[in-house]
């Protein structure tokens, strides 16, 4: 009864007639529960205050940090057909080992004798630019000697040129005298007729006078012509000096011509020498490629093409290798909202597919099967899947990840942040509210790059 009114009526009622009134009348009071309850409330409260690491969940996948650690196709450098396959698929093979064996399929390179008469033509091209090459040494030789000829032709004509006008300086000289002696015959003829006339001078002594003065003209016309002569004879030295000159021109004209022919030839030769030692150097090169070797150390996990006699393209894929040791990485995404907490040097806590583990997420430390990395690169560019790629990579070389891991396998990394109060993170959640923005300098040294694997 709830007693609302002072007069009770609870004596006037036979309480061994209800089953409810007997329920009631056994139940015991015990503060135990009470207690139990503010215990289990007061480790609540204290649990609010216990410390939980921020972090951001991603998935992803095993890869390499290396471009050659990745399965690599082997291709064919030419196309040929299959003659033998020496590995097949899951033999280990070292760098060089021979992977498959072409014959020949184009039937310009079916001639056992093609590389040494393609050698054979290349030498006779050789041999016959050295014999032009010979023809212009004699050309240069004669262009030489008819440089020498010409100086010494001129040199010759300057000669005679020079004696010629000493020869008409002393001609002039002559009839200058021959000019005098005339003039004074002409006065002595002169003053011996005045003589004759007045009878004083014989006519014997008149006419050699005469003849004296004539002698003398003589002399005078002589000695004039001969300086007419000279003077053509200088005239034809310079002409003949022209002529020695356009003439050697012509000579030295047509040997440099000749010699830009020969040495134009010559280099055509060279050129077709040189296509020649292409063409061979393709031959043996091509040949070489006959035999396909492995690129790298590794596994062949698949044959691409079957069968012996099987024609194949230049560049086809005969099979895929995968590396035997490579340095592995995992890439994550991660959503552009989270993208401004990731730094280089994050500490990420890795859980591989296949691997058990216990995870906490909020007590990383004490977590079971999940392994240590640090983010060693991080994508500019946002992915397809509309997020941003980062790779990570081991964190402490003491304690490496699972040998047995393959390329390719999933992932799922916990990126830690920064340490909190389990009170507060469950009020940012129900907030919505991120992650606090955190710089990895702040409690925790950025540990230097991994550098990477040389190829060996």
């Amino acid at each position: 009864m709830l007693n609302i009114s002072p007069i009770s009526v609870s004596p006037l009622i036979d309480k061994e007639d209800y089953q409810s009134y007997k329920s009631l009348a056994q139940r015991k009071h015990s503060k135990k529960f009470l207690r139990i309850l503010i215990f289990l409330f007061v480790l609540f409260i204290a649990c609010m205050f216990l410390p939980w690491t921020q972090n951001i969940r991603s998935n992803g996948r095993v890869t390499t940090l290396n471009p050659y650690d990745k399965p690599q196709n082997i291709q064919s450098l030419i196309e040929g057909r299959i003659e033998t396959w020496h590995v097949k698929e899951g033999d280990l093979v070292m760098v060089g080992d021979t992977i498959l064996t072409l014959t020949e399929s184009k039937s310009e390179y079916l001639d056992p004798e093609l590389l040494s008469n393609t050698k054979e033509q290349q030498n006779a091209k050789l041999n016959s630019a050295k014999a032009y090459a010979s023809k212009i040494e004699q050309l240069n030789k004669q262009l030489t000697a008819l440089d020498d000829l010409q100086s010494s032709k001129l040199d010759q004509l300057q000669i005679k040129k020079e004696q010629v006008a000493l020869e008409i300086e002393s001609l002039r000289q002559e009839i200058i005298a021959a000019q005098t002696y005339a003039d004074n015959a002409k006065n002595q003829l002169d003053r011996m007729e005045l003589m004759y006339n007045k009878g004083i001078k014989s006519l014997t002594d008149l006419e050699a006078k005469k003849l004296s003065y004539r002698e003398s003209q003589a002399k005078l016309l002589s000695a004039q012509n001969k300086l007419g002569k000279l003077q053509n004879e200088l005239v034809s030295l310079d002409q003949e000096i022209k002529v020695t000159i356009s003439d050697y021109q012509q000579k030295t004209a047509k040997t440099k011509s000749e010699i830009r022919s020969a040495d134009s030839y010559r280099y055509s030769l060279l050129g077709e020498s040189n296509k020649l030692q292409s063409k061979y150097n393709q031959i043996s090169q091509r040949q070489n490629a006959y035999v396909i070797t492995s690129p790298i150390n590794g596994r062949i996990t698949k044959v691409l093409k079957n069968g012996i006699g099987e024609y194949i393209k230049s560049q086809d894929n005969v099979a895929t290798i995968v590396p035997d040791d490579y340095q592995k990485a995992v890439e994550l995404y991660i959503a552009p909202n989270d993208m401004p907490l990731i730094k280089e040097g994050k500490s990420v806590r890795i859980q591989f597919d296949g691997w058990p583990a216990i995870v906490f997420s909020g007590w990383p430390d004490n977590s079971f099967g999940t392994f240590g990395g640090e983010v060693y690169a991080i994508d500019n560019d946002i992915s397809d899947n509309g997020k941003y790629r980062i790779i990570v990579i081991e964190e402490d070389p003491q304690k490496p990840w699972p040998d047995l891991i393959r390329i390719g396998s999933g992932a799922r990394g916990l990126l830690l942040l920064s340490d909190v109060k389990i009170y507060y993170e469950i009020w940012r959640k129900l907030n919505g509210f991120p992650p606090d923005f955190y710089n990895p300098e702040d409690s925790k040294k950025i540990k230097k790059k991994v550098p990477l694997k040389k190829v060996k």
